[in-house]
């Protein structure tokens, strides 16, 4: 029998859907990508918020849209072929999961007390999310060939926490020293201040982190990641490229530096300019850096007129355009199911949001006082407080109780705002190691017993106990792995939550002792506070206390 020519091959199915042509579908399947992102709206939020927030991770913004436009590219040069790949589904609805336990639950991985990272980190959430819509809709030829952009979306929070600690502060000195060997070359006396120069009592710069170079150096990083894959770099050629681009920014800061010094000199004799300092200091950044770039991509392009520098291109088979095949409109439906549940959960938690008194009462008095009883068991409230940021932003409500005969007070703080958090990480960000940490499962009002992550400190000034733990409506419980140098912090969290959509926010909750006698020994100060903790805990209700907070 006569096969019939792929033009008029047709897939048997009724409707206007048969009638999809390739670019039709990639759109779609583009456009549900895209709703999607509902379903890991924690994640979306939480890196919205970094590069509106955080100049030198603003960078990350772009990398989204460069992943897409790359991704489209290689999808059209492969005919939008439509060969999905059901193995993308599971990791999509894996990634799903794993965003809604982190964000009902604490879990943190402490590599060091200045290194934790939250599982799953929301690079990964990103990674994931991209490699599976890709797997599901163009299958494993077009991930294979749109790897790259699948990895650049890695990079949506460009620089992690532990890059500033370990590289960001020690740039900011360098930068002080070369701008002050600068300025003293030319036989200007300065403060002894190492981060200051000052001209004179009135007038200087500062050298603040954010001018040692480094997002100037990590955009050039990026430029030249990006044309390198573009313009189809051997593997030694794109990485040369990329580590000059990053050197090329952090030379042309110094030149900015050092430019700046001059600007400051020529000031103290035209005063005029003293108050456009800043202003000044943006022109001579933007000049420097607009050079720079065009120094770049002059290199770039030299580059990738040289046969050797370059891959040959090869050009792919082009087959006819294939009508979509019938198992995508399954993937169709099934991707747009998902979208709805991830819409769904998010319009719901806005319309709480919105509802909400509580809410906007808090939002516009972020002094208002917790609601705490008057007494809990044979506890007495002694007083209640807050615990707020510079900027004003709340943290913990906190009330004190005292016990009837006298003894120990017991603070207790209860978070509406910080959803999964465990107190033990600040602590070791701060460098305030534990001098014990243990489990304890203590019983409280409720009909269970609660496990809290338990930790007792010394300060120098005082000798304090504290015991933390998570609530998830109803549910409460935190644990800590034992650890030297790192470990698992981690809660459990209500099963129910994780898979309704009820914005129901995690409470933390953290009661500490304290006694600012610092002779008494450990030991002893421990037990004392242990127990202190154990027989407040016992007339404590967390279902009731975190009840006025779930949905804030």
């Amino acid at each position: 029998m006569a096969s019939l020519p792929v033009a008029e091959v047709r897939p048997i199915v009724p409707g206007r859907l048969a009638n999809l042509s390739p670019q039709q579908a990639a759109g779609l399947a583009s456009v549900l990508a895209v709703l999607g992102l509902s379903t890991i709206w924690s994640t979306v939020l939480f890196l919205w918020g970094l590069w509106t927030t955080d100049a030198l991770k603003s960078i990350g913004m772009f990398i989204p849209i460069v992943s897409f436009i790359l991704i489209l590219r290689v999808w059209r040069s492969r005919n939008w072929e439509m060969d999905g790949s059901w193995w993308g589904l599971l990791i999509l609805l894996i990634t799903i999961a794993a965003v809604r336990l982190r964000d009902q639950s604490v879990l943190v991985f402490m590599v060091s007390p200045q290194w934790s990272v939250y599982v799953p980190p929301h690079s990964l959430v990103a990674f994931a999310y991209v490699a599976g819509v890709v797997l599901l809709f163009g299958g494993t030829a077009l991930f294979r060939a749109a790897l790259f952009p699948i990895l650049l979306s890695w990079f949506v929070n460009p620089i992690p926490h532990i890059f500033n600690v370990f590289v960001d502060l020690p740039l900011q000195r360098a930068s002080a020293h070369v701008a002050r060997a600068f300025a003293m070359a030319l036989g200007q006396p300065l403060s002894p201040d190492k981060l200051r120069l000052m001209f004179t009592p009135e007038f200087g710069m500062f050298i603040a982190p954010g001018c040692n170079g480094i997002r100037g150096a990590v955009t050039m990083g990026f430029i030249a990641l990006i044309a390198g894959y573009l313009y189809r770099f051997r593997w030694y050629a794109h990485a040369a490229v990329v580590l000059g681009a990053v050197l090329l920014g952090y030379v042309f800061n110094f030149v900015r530096l050092c430019t700046l010094v001059l600007y400051y000199l020529v000031a103290l004799r035209f005063t005029w300019l003293q108050d456009r300092a800043e202003m000044g200091d943006y022109i001579i950044g933007a000049c420097l850096f607009l050079f720079g770039t065009f120094l770049l991509f002059y290199v770039i392009r030299r580059l990738g007129e040289s046969p050797s520098q370059t891959k040959p291109l090869i050009d792919a088979p082009q087959l006819p355009a294939q009508p979509a095949p019938r198992s995508v409109y399954l993937r169709f439906a099934i991707m747009a199911l998902v979208t709805v549940f991830g819409c769904v959960g998010v319009a719901r938690a806005i319309a709480h949001n919105h509802a909400s008194a509580v809410v906007a009462d808090a939002k516009a008095d972020q002094t208002a006082l917790g609601k705490f009883p008057a007494t809990i068991g044979n506890y007495s409230l002694v007083r209640s407080w807050n615990e707020n940021l510079v900027t004003g932003t709340l943290l913990f409500h906190w009330a004190e109780y005292a016990p009837p005969a006298g003894g120990t007070h017991i603070s207790i703080g209860v978070s509406p705002v910080l959803g999964s958090h465990d107190t033990l990480i600040c602590h070791s960000a701060r460098g305030e190691d534990p001098l014990w940490h243990d489990q304890l499962n203590l019983p409280t009002a409720g009909d269970t017993p609660v496990s809290f992550s338990a930790a007792f400190f010394n300060d120098g000034a005082t000798q304090f106990f504290e015991a933390t733990t998570l609530c998830n409506g109803a549910s409460c419980g935190e644990y800590a792995t034992d650890r030297t140098h790192f470990g698992f912090v981690y809660s459990r969290p209500d099963p129910q939550s994780i898979f309704v959509q009820d914005p129901v926010r995690p409470i933390p909750i953290l009661i500490r002792a304290e006694t600012i006698d610092t002779t008494l020994p450990v030991d002893q100060a421990r037990v004392q506070m242990s127990a202190a903790i154990r027989s407040f805990v016992a007339g404590v209700n967390l279902n009731n206390l975190t009840q006025p907070y779930r949905r804030s």
